[in-house]
């Protein structure tokens, strides 16, 4: 019997042991979710479990996060592997009938990270359990909000997360609606969009909608800001680098015949290339400025630091889905389509070769809710794989 092999076995039996555990860990994250940078009661249950296990670890970085970390004690020097698991919620009212629904009003666990935290605290049971069976370093970062700028990845790097163990590389796994319980799924290169917000205020003299000649339009000056921007995306960016620009608030507190003296825009910008979005992130101010100022208007633009993009490095993500096929079966291994949604997990990426993959949490019996809709919900016979799958990784 090969040694992965032997692993794939042991980890499967301990998988099937714990799995109670984990799901009342999951039901628990779950019914008590927190918004980004507010994980509090998250980051103390979390460290409560690692206290319990043995389990050495830093927390409070960067705001609630965690780091955990199992030293193996195998001869040798081995490599230092990260896992990382987001404990952060979103602002939505929960409309599952669960046993374990939110009881938190208005605040849920819409995109999975209570999966993904209970995954890895499943994850880093087994590997302590194990630690003989490994050399090297095995880091577990737990961290706050993913889903709120300027993103808690950025945030714990900042901090110094890494300052005593860097890694060789680093991996994530995410909810993915789109397969069923027991498979997973990766891509290589550039896997997701940067994200930046661009948040603008067009400024004149307001007045009567009946005397247009006595005031700045600033509606007329908002609308061709709109409009002008769409033209950076068609005009002035390569082609082979997908972009999208997208404004989704416009607000001109006005009436019926009054043109207010204000206009409120705010929309994203997506690229899949860096120098592309650099650029982009030029142009736009000037581009606004230019337009508002043709109205005899003047614009107040901010754009905050936003996420850049995800990248899966193309070795480390081809010896990982290996592994995972090792231990699935072929099967129940896949690819998924690149998109334009985006990740902190970039700030990651950007500074270590990293691995990003998707496990399925559909049922043969129901769908799952939409990401971020008030009826997700996973199967949670995911996390058996979740967990092993981390597990595998840190072992063989």
């Amino acid at each position: 019997m090969s040694i992965d092999i032997e692993i794939g076995l042991m980890i499967q039996h301990f998988s099937e042991t714990i799995y109670p555990e984990i799901v009342d860990h999951y039901r628990y994250l779950h019914q008590h979710p927190e918004l980004s940078y507010q994980e509090k009661f998250s980051s103390e249950y979390i460290t409560s479990f690692l206290d319990s296990e043995g389990i050495s670890y830093r927390s409070r970085i960067g705001g609630y996060g965690i780091l955990a970390w199992v030293k193996g004690e195998k001869p040798g020097t081995g490599n230092t592997i990260a896992f990382v698991a987001d404990m952060d919620a979103l602002p939505v009212k929960e409309l599952n009938d669960v046993p374990y629904k939110s009881t938190n009003e208005g605040v849920m666990h819409a995109c999975g990270h209570d999966s993904q935290v209970a995954s890895m605290m499943g994850a880093v049971k087994i590997v302590n359990a194990l630690r003989k069976e490994f050399c090297g370093n095995r880091l577990f970062v737990f961290q706050p909000g993913e889903e709120l700028s300027p993103g808690g990845a950025d945030l714990m790097i900042k901090a110094g997360v890494f300052d005593d163990y860097q890694p060789d590389f680093i991996v994530k796994q995410h909810a993915y609606i789109d397969l069923p319980a027991g498979q997973i799924s990766f891509q290589s290169g550039t896997i997701m969009a940067s994200a930046d917000e661009v948040h603008i205020k067009v400024k004149g003299q307001g007045g009567h909608g009946a005397l247009p000649h006595e005031l700045n339009d600033t509606v007329l000056a908002a609308s061709s800001v709109i409009v002008a921007l769409q033209q950076v995306v068609s005009r002035r960016r390569n082609p082979f680098n997908p972009m999208v620009l997208s404004f989704g608030k416009f607000i001109a507190d006005g009436a019926t015949n009054v043109i207010p003296s204000e206009v409120t825009l705010a929309g994203s910008l997506r690229c899949m290339n860096e120098e592309e979005r650099n650029k982009t992130l030029e142009l736009i101010p000037e581009i606004i400025h230019n337009t508002v100022c043709a109205y005899g208007c003047t614009a107040e633009v901010i754009i905050p630091e936003g996420y850049p993009c995800t990248i899966s490095h193309e070795e480390i993500t081809k010896t990982i889905s290996q592994k995972a096929i090792d231990f699935l079966g072929k099967s129940n291994v896949s690819e998924f389509p690149k998109r334009m949604t985006s990740e902190d997990f970039g700030f990651f990426t950007q500074l270590y070769p990293s691995c990003y993959y998707r496990f399925g949490i559909s049922h043969s019996n129901f769908r799952s809710g939409p990401l971020h809709s008030g009826t997700f919900l996973i199967d949670e016979e995911s996390l058996k794989t979740a967990v092993g799958m981390f597990s595998y990784i840190a072992l063989s």
